[in-house]
């Protein structure tokens, strides 16, 4: 099979493109025909070395995948050939990646397309709509009529959740940083859409938030998160998300954070067990078999330029130079 791989960290030129065995499926195990993959910052973490984890001398880079079930192994039940299917949660903790024309996962980790829905889009979803599904229902737990407030709210994890609150009822509020990324976030939902650019954006905010009450959720995207700033608009036992910044060290306001039964939630989704996110894609599935879930794809590749595309993500998430709206989706 043809695949994109590295043999040693470096930058994206390290990432060669050729042919590897094809991987047949063991105990609990599934092998998927690739259809669609999609890339994330922490795909070019692990390829860079930024990020330090187990991985087979020969790494196939890649967490998300969709596509079609071609054989199962011992003891899976869940699934059978001809079967679509999508999942995340590959290219860690030692497990291969998924930018190859075949995948072998574990079953636990896979979960049907719902029908109309296509690979493209199931690969799109995967890492950021379970990342902000363990966020929104298990860890934060937001609920119908709170206030939810996302930065960035055309980016990947963003959009996501953008779409996710608004169906769970929130009001949202979020930032953008150009007159169309605005009109997008407008468009999948948020109530009030902040341009970044703006000096007088947090007197708008203010505004908007004397008006209508308080945030009761904050979900902080930025990698210097600036926690003095935020914790003056949480409401009374208002929560704040921090998935980002791993070298941050922002100053804490004790004072009003306690004073206030304010709560600081900090996860990673690669921690959450299998049957954590197998209840979240089940809702997940929902949100994308009605419409409510559409991930926003801004760049589409062909499998054999993985290389550019984590040169594009890298300009996106790091160098913050890429106008890129949405998801960088390969097909096989």
């Amino acid at each position: 099979m043809q695949a994109a791989f590295i043999t040693e960290s470096g930058p994206p030129e390290c990432i060669q493109f050729g042919e590897l065995p094809d991987p047949s499926p063991g105990s609990g195990e599934v092998l998927i025909k690739t259809e669609a993959v999609a890339v994330n910052p922490i795909d070019t973490y692990i390829r860079s070395g930024a990020i330090a984890m187990p991985r087979p001398d020969t790494y196939v880079v890649g967490c998300d995948v969709a596509g079609e079930v071609l054989e199962v192994g011992s003891g899976v039940d869940r699934f059978q050939p001809g079967d679509r299917v999508w999942g995340t949660n590959q290219g860690i903790h030692g497990r291969q990646g998924t930018f190859s024309e075949k995948v072998v996962a574990g079953a636990e980790w896979l979960y049907p397309i719902p029908n109309g829905v296509s690979s493209e889009t199931a690969a799109a979803a995967a890492l950021v709509s379970i990342t902000v599904g363990l966020g929104l229902y298990q860890h934060a737990k937001l609920q119908s009529g709170e206030t939810f407030f996302v930065n960035g709210g055309s980016g990947g994890v963003g959009s996501i959740a953008v779409q996710t609150a608004k169906a769970m009822g929130a009001k949202v509020i979020t930032t953008a940083g150009s007159d169309d990324k605005a009109e997008y976030c407008r468009s999948i939902g948020a109530d009030l859409v902040l341009d970044y650019r703006q000096a007088d954006m947090d007197e708008q905010l203010n505004a908007y938030l004397e008006e209508n009450g308080k945030i009761d959720l904050w979900w902080e995207t930025l990698r210097e998160p600036n926690l003095e700033r935020t914790i003056p608009l949480m409401e009374k036992r208002g929560r704040v998300i921090l998935m980002a910044g791993r070298d941050a060290k922002p100053v804490l306001p004790l004072g009003p954070f306690y004073t206030n039964d304010l709560s600081l939630i900090g996860f990673a989704m690669f921690n959450a067990t299998s049957a954590e996110q197998l209840a979240v894609a089940e809702k997940i599935n929902k949100l994308l078999a009605n419409g409510a879930l559409v991930p926003p794809i801004g760049l589409r590749l062909p499998l054999s330029e993985a290389a550019e595309a984590h040169r594009q993500q890298e300009a996106k998430t790091l160098e913050k130079s890429s106008p890129l709206l949405g998801k960088i989706v390969l097909s096989a």
